[in-house]
């Protein structure tokens, strides 16, 4: 991947840091120069009001969106969860970022044991994924919990960004999210063409049907911001998060652009099936080259403005050369 073009939103972010790391596992910025002063304020969270410190300096977290937060603001966890990804963590985040953090388990089955090692002074997650472990995670350390993660991520990152004393670097990541994808509009033909380019984000999971993404996902969330249409089928999706249909059924995916994507095995997840039919090689999108393989963690697993910064640059290269 280009990593200059994945730091982008951070490289702003970081205009607020003013030193080197003070200490492994915490950065040193404007918005923290009360680390270590032992003041608090209150953060309000998923399961109510919370306590936490004015500049935390021993943050673990527990999901890829709370991950990739923390690093976009300069913020290293002590500790993180891993997902399937066969390195442990998300692999569109730098690896240098990543060095020393400690794993504390399978991102639904937390190690509260390894959690409670590292010492904490603040957690990071989500009711969905921990809201059952709250009693435990809240006597270790400070929790703060959004409701859910995807579609709400930008304002998940706002309280991650309250919760780590961040708000201010917060604020310019957002802008350089906003400038960014302004400047992907606009390499792509401008609005006009934009909305007139219909795309699908199509998923191919182990275990599961092929999924095609809705209106209420995270990456729904990075196409309405460039301005892309969306074809008629993401309007029937579930619950706005996705539109499930069998290798039978995947005529209903065309559109003008299509995004593929594979969680686990693929062959398991029915990839190779579908896209050797002749049903997905008769495809409008397929047959006029507008098919592109992308990265799941990135496009699907990253949830935050890190991953929609790489997102942002893929969506670019595909659609600025489209005729």
């Amino acid at each position: 991947m280009n990593r200059s073009s994945r730091r982008r939103v951070r490289t702003v972010g970081a205009l607020a840091v003013t030193g080197a790391l003070a200490l492994a596992g915490c950065g040193s910025s404007d918005d923290d120069k009360d680390a270590g002063s032992g003041r608090t304020h209150v953060v309000k969270t998923a399961m109510g009001e919370v306590k936490v410190p004015v500049a935390p300096e021993r943050v673990v977290v527990l999901d890829t969106a709370e991950l990739d937060s923390a690093l976009t603001l300069g913020v290293k966890p002590v500790g993180a969860t891993h997902t399937d990804a066969s390195s442990g963590f998300p692999g569109y985040l730098p690896e240098d970022e990543l060095t020393g953090i400690k794993d504390v388990g399978e991102m639904m089955n937390p190690n509260l044991e390894v959690i409670a090692g590292l010492k904490p002074d603040l957690i990071l997650t989500s009711k969905i994924r921990h809201g059952a472990k709250y009693d435990q995670l809240k006597q270790i350390a400070p929790t703060v919990m959004t409701e859910t993660t995807g579609y709400p991520w930008k304002a998940n990152f706002r309280t991650h960004a309250d919760a780590l004393g961040k708000k201010a670097a917060a604020e310019k990541t957002v802008a350089a999210y906003d400038a960014h994808v302004k400047e992907v509009t606009a390499a792509i033909g401008g609005p006009a063409k934009a909305r007139a380019t219909e795309v699908n984000v199509v998923r191919f999971v182990q275990g599961a049907d092929i999924r095609i993404y809705g209106e209420q996902s995270y990456i729904a969330t990075i196409l309405k911001d460039v301005g892309l249409g969306r074809a008629p089928v993401s309007q029937k999706a579930k619950d706005g998060f996705s539109y499930d249909v069998s290798p039978e059924k995947i005529d209903l995916a065309d559109t003008d652009v299509i995004f593929q994507s594979t969680y686990g095995d693929p062959k398991k997840a029915k990839q190779t099936q579908t896209v050797n039919s002749g049903l997905w090689k008769n495809m409008k999108a397929v047959r006029s080259g507008n098919v592109h393989v992308v990265d799941d963690e990135l496009w699907l697993q990253g949830i935050g403005y890190t991953a929609a910064d790489e997102v942002l640059d893929q969506l670019r290269t595909a659609l600025a050369k489209r005729k």
